[in-house]
Parts: C-alpha cells; sequence; structure tokens
C-alpha cells in the first residue's frame, strides 16, 4: 500500500487573512465554491474552522465516490486540516501571503493507497484527477473573494 498525494495551488489576488477565512466558513462559502464533484454537503458541527465536522460525497470518477466525514483542524496560522473519518485521507489547505494584496493557497491530500496493479493506476492517475477538481475549487475560491 503506498502513499498518494494530490497538490494544487493558486496565486489569488486577496490579502491572505480573507482567503483562510473565505475557506474556513464551511457554513456559507465552502458549499459555494465546491465544484460540482461535491454532493451532500453538511455542516454536522461547528461551521468555522477548527472544531468543524463536516460531510460530503466527492464523485472523483463516474465510478470511484467517497464518502467523506472530515474533522478539521487549524494546526498553525493560515492553515485548515480536513482528516476523513471514514478513510486514511487528510486534506490540508495552507494560505500565506504572496506579494501585496495576495495569497498562495495550496491544497494537499494524501491518503493510503491500494496496493497491486490498481494501487499504480491510483498513484499514477488519481493525483492528477484530483488536482484537477482542487483546481476548480480554488478558481471557484478566487472568483469569490476576489469581487
Amino acid at each position: 500500500m503506498a502513499q498518494v498525494e494530490a497538490t494544487t495551488e493558486r496565486i489569488i489576488a486577496a490579502r491572505p487573512e480573507d482567503v483562510f477565512d473565505a475557506l474556513a466558513d464551511y457554513a456559507d462559502t465552502r458549499p459555494k465554491i465546491l465544484s460540482e464533484h461535491f454532493s451532500e454537503f453538511e455542516v454536522r458541527e461547528g461551521g468555522d474552522g477548527d472544531g468543524t465536522l463536516v460531510h460530503w460525497k466527492l464523485q472523483a470518477t463516474s465510478k470511484r465516490i467517497r464518502d467523506c466525514l472530515l474533522e478539521v483542524t487549524e494546526p498553525t496560522d493560515g492553515q485548515l486540516v480536513e482528516k476523513d473519518r471514514n478513510s486514511s485521507m487528510v486534506t490540508t489547505w495552507t494560505v500565506t501571503p504572496a506579494g501585496e494584496g495576495k495569497a498562495r493557497v495550496v491544497v494537499s491530500s494524501v491518503w493510503n493507497g491500494a496496493g497491486g496493479i490498481g494501487g499504480f493506476f491510483e498513484k499514477t492517475f488519481a493525483p492528477k484527477g484530483l488536482g484537477r477538481i482542487y483546481d476548480e475549487v480554488l478558481g471557484k475560491l478566487a472568483a469569490h473573494v476576489e469581487k
């Protein structure tokens, strides 16, 4: 079983604090910026950053749907970590300054992949697919905060 990682980043023309606040707002902003790959979105506890418990289904491909129940923590300033109770997946959102009035947002997901030939294909193709999904989310985040 190999670890699989998918990482995407984007520079957003908004203050890092505003970008982070939008990402951490699971009650209002997050459902607006998710792509069509996410369904059944529900905040079960909290709703703003640390201590939030959120559920969604992530349809990465026509055949692959993950039922995610995520515990959100903020281990350091500018960082949100979503740990899935239903799998080994951990997604980390990191927001840092990127010059005057700009923020760099990096989203990285890691999980324990399958073994054997299935694991080979997962490690080869899943990061690209998830990267495209998160790139779309980052685009929607940019559109939301750059208003």
